[in-house]
């Protein structure tokens, strides 16, 4: 895989569900000062790559995130567990960008009479197409990436375009500025808009010169997804009135493009959203599938989960598709983006402290791992404080998927020494 190869799979996993629903649901929060949520996210997505270009320059292996956490915690359990989360992680966002592909399907098909049922079919079918893709091989992963991030990235370039010669500054000064702690709970979910350049990690194993790639690559897909998402969160904020914005918040992007352009930039756009969620789908289902197979072969899953299905496709694979379609065909999309902004957040800041504890090994500047650190604690704690107030079931559930992780990890552990 080359350094574009590697940056568009980043790319097609981070400009998927997060932009098309993220950017209505954190606009609920936020209003006018969404883009500064955005900003922030992208600082923090930044310094965040940073600890990733580093620690995948230094251990290239497909494992990625699980290859990090097994050489800096000594502990099993707490080295395996963050692992499992990461999968749980990676399961409750591939069925919130099912979930957006299947929104997104729902109205282009059926406009305002799409149903909740609809949505579901959508977005189970998906699953399935992009599964079978992934079992024939990363190369054909590269090249189908490479093709839908390059046309979502052109439709929504001249969007964005479009609607800043089209906006009025006046409909984005109207509102005050939110609290600063509700900003910051906003980038909870807006960081993990940014979360899929970790993928690309996983493809260090698939490049021939992982130091100079994989870091170029990362800091190449941030930096465009970055500029995107603050010039389309500023275009949808700029468009869309505050009516349209909670009636149409997980297909705001759509509805900008409607009032824009009209009936056809709807529909391209739409058309753009089917693209970039199915290309998130492909690039997260591709990094699941190489992190089940690492661990199996580590000890620390079942060895079921690496056992081959068909030709690259794993037992592993089908497992976690299967996992996806039942949390579809169960689950709202609200409640499962804020699940997967709190779950994301805590994994990342293991990241931080892998690369911390593995600082002799891998390198890099102290400052700026703490300071991202700090920035994404901060983030943390205020979403905390903002779901005990509106959500609490979701910290709840959180709260579950990490003590669940350590608790399977444990249980693989204990059965493996009794040689079960």
């Amino acid at each position: 895989m080359s350094v574009w190869g590697v940056a568009a799979l980043g790319v097609g996993s981070m400009v998927g569900a997060g932009i098309f629903t993220l950017l209505g649901e954190a606009a609920l929060m936020t209003g006018s000062d969404v883009y500064l949520s955005f900003a922030v996210g992208g600082v923090i997505a930044l310094l965040s790559g940073y600890s990733y270009a580093r620690l995948a320059s230094r251990f290239p292996s497909s494992g990625g995130i699980m290859d990090y956490f097994d050489r800096a915690f000594p502990s099993r359990v707490l080295s395996g567990g963050l692992s499992i989360l990461f999968l749980v992680g990676l399961v409750i966002a591939l069925t919130m960008i099912a979930k957006t592909f299947g929104a997104y399907a729902g109205r282009l098909a059926l406009g305002d009479n799409s149903s909740p049922l609809v949505v579901d079919l959508f977005a189970s079918a998906v699953v399935i197409a992009v599964v079978m893709m992934n079992m024939v091989g990363s190369g054909l992963v590269s090249h189908v990436e490479e093709v839908m991030v390059g046309v979502k990235l052109v439709i929504l370039t001249v969007l964005m375009m479009a609607g800043m010669w089209a906006l009025d500054p006046k409909a984005l000064a109207g509102e005050p500025a939110v609290p600063t702690t509700t900003l910051f709970a906003s980038v909870g979910l807006t960081f993990f808009a940014y979360a899929g350049y970790g993928i690309m990690a996983n493809a260090s194993g698939f490049v021939a010169n992982p130091a100079k790639t994989v870091p170029r690559a990362i800091f190449i897909a941030i930096g465009v997804v970055a500029t995107l998402y603050v010039g389309l969160a500023v275009i949808v904020l700029g468009h869309v009135p505050a009516e349209h914005l909670r009636h149409y918040k997980h297909t705001a992007v759509a509805q900008a493009a409607h009032l824009v352009f009209g009936e056809p930039g709807f529909v391209v756009v739409s058309v753009a959203a089917l693209l970039a969620t199915t290309s998130a789908l492909n690039a997260s289902l591709f990094s699941g599938l190489e992190i089940s197979k690492a661990m199996a072969a580590e000890g620390e899953l079942p060895a079921v989960f690496g056992r081959a299905a068909w030709r690259q496709g794993t037992h592993g694979l089908v497992w976690t598709a299967a996992a996806v379609l039942v949390m579809v065909n169960l689950l709202e999309l609200s409640a499962i983006c804020h699940i997967a902004g709190a779950t994301c957040l805590i994994l990342y800041l293991a990241v931080f402290a892998a690369h911390w504890r593995l600082h002799k090994e891998a390198g890099g500047s102290r400052l700026l791992m703490a300071l991202g650190t700090l920035l994404m604690v901060v983030v943390l704690v205020a979403q905390v404080i903002h779901l005990w107030e509106i959500r609490p079931s979701v910290l709840a559930v959180t709260l579950a998927a990490v003590l669940g992780s350590l608790l399977v990890e444990w249980l693989i552990l204990r059965r493996g020494r009794s040689g079960a």
